[in-house]
């Protein structure tokens, strides 16, 4: 597992019975976490008095019930800075256990000595974007979503990189990537973390386990000729990480060369010293 243990901002301080118990800078928060179906003596006087509380409603998705929290405040992960706010479903707007995946990211591009040109799909409120841009890369930012582009762009602005080589854009992921193949533009590095279940804008449905593969196979024509790396997420549930491998290196190792390596993502866990799985990655690199 590789676990996201470098965070001073974000602590994970216990986990069990369907929820986590998190704090994000000097806010604790009690979200449902489907993979916590442990017990814990939750000894914590936090779950008792958090900042605020998402509960689910016995009819379907829930509500935040806040006791004392700001619409939003930042967070920092080493030289970034994320604007965290709490929003439906749970979401706080960052997933905090992709910090091992931006760490690694950064390494690689620091370490190719060249100028590395980034994609990043499916990309959210951009913790990934602004990790890449950080460590140099000029980054191509793609979204479907006009208000976490826009957050996105708040979240580079916040860590200094508003004057960083990136380009922001709302659009159908798989269009997008179709469109810039015809225009023959090529990337070092793709980052893509695609959602289970979504629609497109004109109402195409995309379904994981359905679209995945030719997703990634379609995203192979824009790599470089001597692409750098690619890594691809998923929160799927039940899919294994060996899954992940065995499309990369189907797709990419057998057209590029270079190897494929897949875990589970996870957070260290205070109360107990373990660690809770959240999602899985597959990172092909290029020897």
């Amino acid at each position: 597992m590789w676990i996201s243990d470098k965070w001073k901002d974000y602590r994970l301080l216990d986990c069990g019975r369907g929820e986590k118990l998190e704090r994000w800078g000097d806010y604790t928060l009690v979200r449902p976490d489907p993979q916590a179906i442990w017990n814990t003596p939750r000894t914590d006087p936090a779950w008792r008095h958090p900042s605020a509380r998402y509960a689910r409603s016995s009819s379907g998705g829930g509500q935040w019930e806040k006791n004392a929290l700001p619409p939003r405040w930042e967070v920092r992960y080493r030289e970034l800075t994320f604007q965290i706010k709490p929003m439906n479903f749970k979401h706080t707007g960052l997933f905090p256990e992709q910090a091992a995946n931006w760490d690694w990211a950064m390494e690689r591009i620091r370490q190719a000595c060249r100028p590395i040109r980034v994609l990043n799909l499916f990309a959210y409120t951009g913790g990934a974007t602004v990790a890449c841009a950080a460590a140099g890369a000029s980054v191509c930012h793609v979204d479907a979503a006009k208000g976490m582009v826009q957050w996105a762009r708040e979240n580079a602005k916040s860590s200094g990189l508003e004057g960083a080589p990136i380009r922001w854009i709302v659009d159908d992921c798989g269009k997008f990537v179709e469109r810039e193949i015809r225009r023959g533009r090529k990337y070092d590095a793709v980052i893509m973390d695609p959602p289970s279940y979504g629609r497109g804008p004109t109402g195409e449905v995309w379904k994981l386990e359905e679209n995945l593969y030719p997703f990634v196979e379609l995203v192979s024509g824009v790599l470089s000729d001597e692409p750098l790396f690619l890594i691809l997420n998923s929160y799927t549930t039940g899919l294994a990480p060996s899954v992940l491998t065995y499309i990369l290196e189907t797709l990419i190792s057998k057209k590029f060369g270079g190897h494929t390596v897949s875990d589970e993502l996870g957070l260290p866990v205070e109360s107990t010293g373990l660690a809770l799985p959240c999602g899985a990655t597959g990172r092909w690199l290029r020897d």
